[in-house]
C-alpha cells in the first residue's frame, strides 16, 4: 500500500518551492492564491528571504504547508494515497492532500494555528530539546521527575527509537537535559524554537485553534489519516477535528504511527514537502521500509 507522509516545522529552507512555482502552472496558481489569502507575499520570503525570516512560526508553518501540499497536488495521477500521515503541522498537509480539507481552508487553519502558537510562545518563554540515545520510558520518567518539582517538562515528539524531543519551561528543559545526560543520553541538545510545542504551555493556543476548526468544513478523506495523538487511522471528520485540537498539547507519536502504518500494510512511503527528515526517521524505525521523496 502506498503511504504519503508530510513534514512539520523545521524542514524549511530558503528557496523552497521556487522550482515548483517556475515550472508548474498549477503550483504558480496555488502559490498566488496563498499570497492573496494570507495578505502578504509569502512566496517572496520562501524564495528569497533569510533563514531568520523563514524561522518565524507565523511564516514557517504556512510555508512548509504550502510546499508540502503543492508538491503532492503537482504529482497529478501519481498521487494516489492509500494512507497518509503528517508530523505535527504536517497533519494539516496530509488532510488537504487526502481531501478532508480544501486548500484554502487548510491554509487558513494553518495560519490561525501558527498565530495562536506564536502568541502562546510570546506569553511564556519556553523551549524544547532533542534527547538522543535514551529509551522512551527513561525519558518519560525524567520528564515526570522534573514536572513533580514544579516545572513543565514533557516528551513532545517520539520521532524514532533513541530520538525524542522534550518540551517545557526553560528551567524545566535545562534541568531535564542535565538529568538525561546523567542517565546515559548520548546528547541532550536545546533546539532553536520559539516555544514549547506539544506541551501544556500551548493550552492558550488551543482555544483559538478549536474555534477556527469548528468554523471550518471538514470532509471524509479519500483514505485514512494516521493522527499524531494516538497513531491510529481516522476517517471520521469529527474525530479528526478533536484530534487536531488535542495535538497542540499532546505528544507526536511518530514512531508508533509508522509502525502502525507498516502493520496495516504500508509498503512504500513517499515524503511530500521540504527536506528528507521523515524518510530518515522511517528508516530508523524499520530499516527494511521503503521511504523516499517524490520520484
Amino acid at each position: 500500500m502506498k503511504a504519503f507522509v508530510f513534514p512539520g516545522q523545521g524542514a524549511q529552507f530558503v528557496g523552497m518551492g521556487k522550482d515548483l512555482y517556475e515550472n508548474s502552472p498549477l503550483a504558480k496558481e496555488l502559490f498566488e492564491k496563498a499570497n492573496e489569502i494570507l495578505g502578504y507575499r509569502i512566496t517572496d520570503i520562501m524564495f528569497e528571504g533569510t533563514d531568520e525570516d523563514l524561522r518565524q512560526t507565523k511564516v514557517t508553518q504556512p510555508a512548509v504547508f504550502l510546499h508540502s501540499v503543492i508538491s503532492a497536488l503537482c504529482m497529478g495521477d501519481a498521487f494516489q494515497p492509500e494512507m497518509t500521515a503528517g508530523h505535527s503541522l504536517g497533519e494539516f498537509s496530509a488532510l488537504v492532500a487526502a481531501g478532508a480539507l480544501s486548500f484554502e481552508d487548510g491554509l487558513k487553519l494553518v495560519y490561525a494555528r501558527a498565530m495562536a502558537m506564536q502568541k502562546a510562545c510570546e506569553a511564556q518563554p519556553s523551549t524544547m530539546a532533542a534527547i538522543i540515545g535514551l529509551d522512551d520510558d527513561k525519558v518519560e520518567e525524567i520528564c515526570d521527575q522534573v514536572t513533580a518539582e514544579g516545572e513543565v517538562c514533557v516528551a513532545a515528539n517520539f520521532n524514532c527509537p533513541g530520538q525524542i524531543v522534550i518540551s517545557g519551561s526553560i528551567e524545566g528543559i535545562n534541568k531535564a537535559c542535565e538529568l538525561m545526560k546523567v542517565a546515559g543520553a548520548k546528547r541532550a541538545l536545546p533546539l532553536k524554537v520559539g516555544g514549547a510545542f506539544h506541551s501544556p504551555l500551548m493550552s492558550p493556543a488551543q482555544v483559538e485553534l478549536e474555534a477556527a476548526i469548528n468554523a471550518t468544513e471538514f470532509h471524509t478523506p479519500k483514505c485514512p489519516i494516521y493522527q499524531n495523538v494516538d497513531a491510529l487511522p481516522h476517517s471520521n471528520p469529527e474525530e479528526i477535528k478533536q484530534n487536531l485540537v488535542a495535538q497542540l498539547t499532546e505528544s507526536v507519536r511518530w514512531t508508533q504511527t509508522v509502525k502502525n502504518m507498516l502493520s496495516d500494510g504500508a509498503t512504500d512511503f513517499t515524503e511530500c514537502g521540504p527536506g528528507a527528515v521523515l524518510q530518515g526517521l522511517i528508516k530508523k524505525i524499520d530499516k527494511e521500509a521503503s521511504a523516499h521523496g517524490i520520484l
